[in-house]
């Protein structure tokens, strides 16, 4: 495994950050995970879309444009060397006082880290994974909007937790309210018989790349997919269930709180959208 950090330009294979950068702090920055195919990054541009949207919602100055960034990215590559590689791109405050003012830091930090792609076990996709419906709700959008995707995930972090205390390789949090949001690092679709139901941005949710692109498959397709406020209790009546994310792809899910979705097996359209989207990513190639 090979990985390079570029900071600010320079790439390194152990570089060092200011004890004193916000970002480690108080988790004051933004971040987007991206991943490779055949060497080169996936919707990079989605991302850098989003990545700039979440600074706007914490008044961060990112100070590269798209094309530094597409150049620094390529530059990390070519430096590690992998044939797949995992890629995350972190914009922090910067340097400041021990203070929760951002307004001593005045040069956010800029961290590209490439290292070799992380993989999930196959049998996650041919057999599904358990997720568990935990107590750990997710941020309310009045509070920190779950839409911005921050370096603050200790919200999701201990959702994780109560999930590996239940044997599930996932969470699953409600919103305030009680109504579905999302895993931890996914989003989540509901299928009953050939309707595709997933929580709306309104419930508290990350606007996911992977999600954006479900949604418009399954209505190309002739699905009808919805968008919407989901109380838990539909959880009871689903046929299948599978979450959605940069490195997972589309993941089935056949077990929910120990107890089995459908019929045990990833279900017949969540195998359909799994093989759609794997054409989006060959389109690509």
């Amino acid at each position: 495994m090979t990985t390079k950090i570029n900071i600010n330009g320079g790439i390194e294979t152990d570089p060092k950050i200011s004890v004193f950068d916000h970002g480690f702090l108080f988790g004051d920055s933004v971040y987007e995970v991206v991943s490779t195919r055949n060497g080169k990054p996936v919707f990079l541009d989605r991302h850098l879309i989003r990545l700039n949207n979440s600074a706007k919602g914490l008044s961060l100055k990112i100070p590269y444009d798209n094309e530094r960034f597409h150049r620094e990215v390529d530059r990390t590559l070519d430096a590690a060397g992998n044939d797949e590689s995992y890629i995350r791109i972190v914009v922090t405050r910067g340097v400041g006082d021990i203070d929760i003012d951002p307004s001593s830091c005045h040069n956010p930090n800029v961290l590209i880290y490439v290292t070799e792609t992380h993989n999930y076990p196959p049998e996650n996709y041919r057999d599904g994974i358990d997720i568990a419906l935990v107590s750990i709700k997710r941020n309310p959008k009045e509070a920190l909007n779950p839409g911005i995707k921050t370096g603050n995930y200790l919200n999701n972090v201990l959702a994780k937790m109560e999930a590996n205390k239940l044997g599930a390789k996932d969470a699953l949090m409600l919103s305030p309210s009680g109504f579905l949001t999302e895993c931890t690092t996914s989003n989540i679709f509901l299928v009953q018989g050939e309707r595709i139901m997933t929580p709306s941005l309104d419930s508290g949710i990350l606007p996911g790349i992977t999600r954006e692109i479900v949604l418009q498959l399954a209505k190309e397709n002739g699905f009808t997919a919805e968008e919407g406020l989901w109380p838990a209790e539909i959880l009871e009546k689903v046929d299948e269930l599978f979450i959605t994310g940069t490195l997972r792809k589309i993941m089935p899910v056949t077990r929910l709180d120990s107890r089995q979705i459908g019929n045990g097996k990833p279900g017949p359209l969540t195998c359909k959208m799994m093989r759609l989207y794997e054409a989006v990513l060959q389109s690509l190639d």
